[in-house]
């Protein structure tokens, strides 16, 4: 439970994106919009409202850009239309949860813990849960369609990195406080965040690998205008990727870290086409995990192994995660295809006090778990849309500035749905990257179309 001054913040918080929606365009403001929410907003506080999930951290700026599109900027927002064969996606994504719950009404009793059965209120629910989660994806595949509101996107991501290095190097000097001095609790493990004999940055994301996979992203965005020579106000583009580096090695996070590794030498190092070719190797393998887990066929024990050059606290904390994901997977495959639905269903009981015993960490295990492979499918696959569309995509584009853009573009989602896999960072922001990445890519290929159409003529 926050304070006042939580509750006040998320009241207010259309009323401040109908001002930008009034003073800016509708890229920008959708932007400052669902990122700042993410950025400045307090962690698992909701104002609770009928038929409607809790307006929180993650669906009140949904809401707040839905308010300025529709009676600000007086667009709809277009769910299926000019969507193609990504539209099937789209209806599974929404049909999934009614029948979830019309194979869940069965109640379930635990060693003495009682789950109540779903009814279709449930399955309403869940959609609109679902719409409110994606709707981000939709606005920014109709909205951002050129080189310059894709441009806008990462240079956004990178003074928004910037500006929130100030609070993140006065945690890590001073401790996780501004959360619990702001909004009066702190909404994690406090242990979670003391990290190799230091502190890593929370401010108002929650937790401290949050933060750092953020940082992640606004370093490799840093990269790729350093590559196309645009700079943020006067500074140097070696200058800005190099602090923004300084500061995820102060995250104290090992993934990221080898994320920020990565995405550098692909960036630096390589052609175009083969950061093209990585990410859809990336999706591939994020898209194929269920399936390689459950034929024994991944290398989880070749993964402990490597991971060892990193410590023995994060083979511990992979091996914890490996070891999650088994007892998981072994009930989601009871109901596979649709999943066990809300309400704590698809998680592990102790069979004698009926107390929860597993962790879902992985988006990917939780998908599976509620919403069954359909759901998996529908989740991810939009995502992985969005890679597809910009590898075809590249092959239309001769500027060398825009093609760097599509590519980062495409390796950045790649990368994230790799993460997806041990860690749950599907945020509205995230959708949006990636239906803006759908946005341009799609609107590069209409073009196209169009050009070799009039010359045809």
């Amino acid at each position: 439970m926050g304070n006042g001054f939580a509750y006040a913040v998320l009241a207010a918080w259309p009323l401040f994106a109908i001002y930008w929606y009034r003073t800016k365009n509708i890229q920008t403001a959708t932007i400052i919009t669902i990122l700042g929410g993410f950025l400045l907003l307090p962690v698992k506080t909701e104002i609770d409202l009928p038929m409607i999930p809790g307006m929180g951290k993650h669906t009140t700026p949904v809401v707040a850009v839905l308010i300025g599109c529709w009676l600000i900027k007086k667009q709809s927002i277009l769910c299926l239309n000019e969507l193609g064969k990504v539209k099937y996606l789209v209806v599974l994504l929404i049909v999934t949860p009614f029948i979830t719950a019309a194979l869940n009404s069965d109640s379930l009793i635990i060693g003495g813990r009682y789950i109540k059965g779903l009814t279709y209120y449930d399955g309403f629910s869940a959609t609109i849960n679902q719409f409110l989660l994606i709707s981000p994806f939709f606005i920014g595949r109709q909205f951002f369609k050129t080189y310059e509101h894709q441009l806008l996107m990462f240079k956004t991501l990178v003074i928004a990195g910037l500006l929130y290095s100030l609070p993140m190097l006065f945690e890590v000097r001073m401790s996780p406080q501004l959360h619990t001095w702001i909004y009066g609790y702190f909404p994690h493990s406090f242990g979670q965040q003391i990290r190799f004999g230091g502190f890593r940055p929370v401010v108002f994301m929650g937790h401290g690998l949050t933060v750092a996979f953020f940082t992640w992203v606004a370093f490799s965005s840093s990269i790729v205008l350093w590559m196309n020579r645009v700079k943020i106000r006067k500074f140097s583009n070696a200058f800005v990727s190099s602090y923004l580096f300084i500061l995820l090695v102060l995250c104290k996070s090992v993934m990221p870290l080898v994320f920020a590794v990565f995405s550098w030498l692909m960036i630096k190092k390589t052609r175009v086409k083969y950061q093209l070719q990585a990410a859809l190797l990336l999706v591939a393998i994020s898209m194929l995990y269920p399936i390689l887990t459950m034929v024994s066929i991944f290398p989880h024990a070749k993964v402990i192994e490597i991971s060892k050059m990193a410590g023995e606290e994060r083979v511990q904390s992979l091996q914890f995660r490996f070891d999650n994901e088994k007892i998981l997977f072994e009930r989601a495959e009871q109901r596979f295809f649709f999943g066990w639905g809300g309400w704590g269903r698809n998680r592990i009981y102790d069979e004698q006090t009926g107390k929860d015993i597993s962790v879902t960490d992985g988006r990917w295990i939780q998908t599976l778990g509620t919403k069954g492979v359909f759901g998996f499918i529908a989740e991810f696959g939009l995502l992985a849309t969005s890679v597809f569309y910009a590898y075809l995509a590249s092959k239309k584009l001769t500027k060398r500035k825009e093609k760097n853009l599509l590519a980062m573009h495409a390796l950045l989602i790649g990368i994230i749905m790799i993460n997806l896999l041990p860690n749950s960072s599907l945020k509205p922001w995230v959708w949006l990257l990636a239906g803006i990445l759908l946005g341009r890519s799609q609107n590069i290929l209409t073009q196209h179309k169009v050009e070799k159409i009039d010359r045809a003529k």
